[in-house]
C-alpha cells in the first residue's frame, strides 16, 4: 500500500511539473524583450559565435508534439532573397521565429493573413518587417519609375506595385545630386508602407498593437554585414495612429463579420506621406 502511494506520488508530482513546464513556454517575454533576444541573436551571428538554439533532435521531436504558440516569440514578414536567411541572422531554432516571405517583404492580402495568424493564433508578441539593402523588388520599381524598368513576368507587376508609393516619396526626398542614396531610402520607406499596408488592412492587428499584446517594428537587414539595423519605433505608433483616422481603412477584423461592427469600404489605394 505504501509502495503504491509512493509511486501514486511521483505520478503526481511529474504530472504537476509537466503542468509547470507547459504553463511556462506559454508565458513569453514582453515585446522589448524579444526585440532584445533577437539583438543579442544577430550580434552572435555577425560575430560568428551563433550557438544554434533549438536545432536539436529533441526539439524536432517536441516540435511534432507541442504547439507552435506555446514557444514562437516573434513574427517576422521578411522578402523571399536568398542572401537573408531570417533564422540564421537572429540565430534562432525551431518554434522560435514565425517568418512570412515574400519578394519585397510587401505586405498584401496573402501576407496580412499569415502575419495575422502569427500574432492572433501563435500569440507572438511582436511584429519585425525587415527590409533589406540591395532589394531586388525597391530596385526593380525604383528603375521602372525611372523610365529605364524592363520588361516583367505577367505576375510580378501586381506583386510590386505596392512598393511604388514608397519610392515615390524616396524621389520626390532625394535631390538629383544625392542618386546613390535613392536606394537605401526606398528600401526603408518601403518597410514603412508595408506596416502601414497591414495596418489599412488589418483590424485584428491594430487592434492588438492598441491593446499593448503586440508590438510593431520596422528593421533592415545589411547581406553583407550580417547586422540588423533597428528602425524608430516611434514611426510604427506614428502610422498607426494616422491609419486610425483614415476613412478607408478595413473595419471588420472578422472574415464572417462575427462580433464585428460593419466594414467599411477600403480602397486599394496608399498614401504618401
Amino acid at each position: 500500500m505504501r509502495q503504491f502511494a509512493r509511486v501514486l506520488l511521483v505520478m503526481l508530482c511529474l504530472s504537476g511539473l509537466a503542468v509547470s513546464l507547459s504553463q511556462a513556454a506559454s508565458r513569453k517575454a514582453p515585446p522589448d524583450q524579444v526585440i532584445a533576444l533577437l539583438k543579442e541573436g544577430n550580434q552572435r551571428f555577425v560575430a560568428g559565435k551563433s550557438i544554434h538554439p533549438h536545432t536539436s533532435l529533441d526539439r524536432l521531436k517536441l516540435a511534432g508534439s507541442a504547439s507552435q504558440a506555446d514557444y514562437a516569440y516573434a513574427t517576422v514578414l521578411a522578402c523571399s532573397d536568398s542572401r537573408v536567411p531570417v533564422e540564421r541572422i537572429f540565430d534562432a531554432g525551431v518554434m522560435d521565429l514565425f517568418v512570412v516571405r515574400v519578394a519585397g517583404n510587401v505586405c498584401d492580402t496573402d501576407e496580412a493573413g499569415s502575419i495575422e495568424y502569427g500574432l492572433a493564433h501563435v500569440h507572438t508578441p511582436l511584429l519585425v518587417v525587415l527590409g533589406h539593402t540591395q532589394c531586388g523588388a525597391v530596385t526593380a520599381v525604383t528603375n521602372e519609375l525611372q523610365g529605364h524598368g524592363h520588361a516583367l513576368e505577367r505576375n510580378i507587376p501586381a506583386l510590386v506595385d505596392n512598393i511604388q508609393p514608397a519610392v515615390q516619396r524616396a524621389m520626390a526626398e532625394t535631390p538629383k545630386s544625392k542618386a546613390d542614396r535613392l536606394i537605401p531610402l526606398a528600401i526603408e520607406e518601403n518597410v514603412w508602407q508595408s506596416i502601414e499596408d497591414l495596418f489599412r488592412g488589418s483590424p485584428a492587428t491594430r487592434k492588438l498593437v492598441r491593446s499593448g499584446d503586440v508590438k510593431v517594428v520596422g528593421a533592415i537587414y545589411d547581406v553583407e554585414t550580417g547586422v540588423v539595423e533597428w528602425l524608430p519605433a516611434a514611426k510604427s505608433e506614428e502610422i498607426l495612429a494616422r491609419v486610425e483616422q483614415a476613412p478607408d481603412r478595413a473595419m471588420n477584423p472578422m472574415a464572417d463579420g462575427t462580433h464585428a461592427a460593419p466594414e467599411k469600404p477600403a480602397g486599394h489605394e496608399k498614401t504618401v506621406h
